[in-house]
């Protein structure tokens, strides 16, 4: 079995990446073969999948196997920048650039130098440095903030993004000539729930992983357990499984795992009542009712409620709204502002996760890549 694992993975309890990849399923295997066949080209690469689904070590696998892998692999989480921030981050600046600015400093793409850069989320970078983005890209030489120095540099980009970036191509939130750039190697991750056969190896090596952090006695799943576990559709891939795994370990007897031991939880379902069958009735009978009314603006109606009510679902929090809809950080936050919902939330208290709106240093930037 081929397992890929990151590097000191259990120092990563609360990240929301996957921490391990395993290729037994024939779509794993099949994925596997087309990553080492891409490895070796210098072709930038593009990886699309959900959260959790393993981007950022099918990111450190590329650069493993390629000539690179004797030079350095940063990561970096394009959804953690502080818009201001993005510029100074990527290409660096001088000293005097702007107010905070006390001494030169190199941004990513230089730290990168000589080896591979993986760009997570790239669908959250503002139209504006997608520009810059481009320039690198086709120049290979990077220009800090506050220079007209330009810097060569020999860095192989590798993307991700859990959204549709053609879409959004279409809605003008992402530049079509830099979609076609990094297009050039793109890998699809499947969902876990469309690759089952890797689900009851990643629980045994879960298993097997936290028993021995926890200074457990090896523990193994029941019959039922394991079909539980097949049946149920993953909305958060790798990570919920191993966290599913770690909290039956705390709560099961005999070192068994049972059913009752795995608290698995659709959050798509979560507001339906359990014996309640998944229907589409409600919401199609409310369609219907708004087709007979005939308005003119009945799309730009749908689209509003739909952006308000999961903005509001999510307090306040545009990335995590992102997320739910399956879309770039940027198109909500423009569909936000054009029907005035920014505005509202910036006059009405309301909970909203915390976000860092200063600089954060290196290390932290890099351990904060989602895949």
């Amino acid at each position: 079995m081929s397992l890929l694992t990151l590097p000191n993975a259990r120092e990563l309890t609360k990240s929301v990446r996957a921490t391990v990849l395993v290729f037994e399923d024939p779509a794993s295997r099949d994925l596997l073969g087309r990553i080492e066949r891409l490895a070796p080209s210098e072709a930038n690469a593009l990886i699309v999948g959900e959260t959790g689904t393993g981007k950022e070590l099918v990111a450190r696998h590329i650069h493993n196997l390629s000539r690179r892998s004797g030079g350095p692999f940063v990561a970096v989480n394009c959804g953690a920048f502080a818009e201001t921030l993005v510029e100074s981050e990527l290409f660096g600046h001088e000293k005097g650039a702007f107010t905070g600015a006390t001494q030169s400093k190199a941004g990513w793409f230089e730290a990168a130098n000589g080896g591979t850069l993986f760009l997570d989320e790239i669908g959250d970078l503002p139209l504006n440095m997608q520009v810059k983005l481009l320039r690198v890209l086709q120049e290979r030489e990077v220009v800090r903030l506050g220079s007209r120095t330009p810097i060569p540099i020999d860095v192989r980009l590798v993307a991700a993004t859990n959204v549709n970036l053609a879409d959004a191509v279409i809605a003008g939130h992402f530049r079509e000539d830099l979609f076609y750039r990094l297009h050039v190697a793109k890998i699809q991750l499947p969902p876990l729930r469309e690759r089952k056969g890797d689900i009851l190896p990643l629980a045994a090596f879960f298993l097997g992983e936290h028993c021995r952090r926890l200074g457990y006695t090896p523990a193994s799943l029941s019959p039922e357990a394991e079909r539980k576990l097949l049946a149920h559709g993953w909305p958060g891939n790798i990570r919920e499984l191993e966290n599913a795994i770690h909290h039956a370990l705390l709560v099961c007897r005999n070192r068994q795992v049972q059913p009752a031991d795995l608290h698995l939880v659709d959050i798509r379902l979560a507001s339906l009542r359990q014996d309640q069958p998944l229907q589409p009735v409600g919401l199609e009978a409310a369609l219907e009712a708004l087709f007979e009314e005939n308005r003119p603006d009945l799309y730009e109606r749908i689209e509003e409620r739909l952006f308000r009510t999961a903005y509001r679902f999510c307090h306040g929090n545009q990335l995590q709204t992102a997320r739910l809809l399956g879309i770039s950080r940027n198109i909500v936050r423009a569909r936000l502002e054009k029907i005035g919902e920014l505005e509202v939330a910036h006059r009405t208290p309301a909970f909203v996760w915390p976000e860092s709106t200063g600089p954060r240093s290196r290390a932290s930037m890099i351990d904060e890549t989602r895949c």
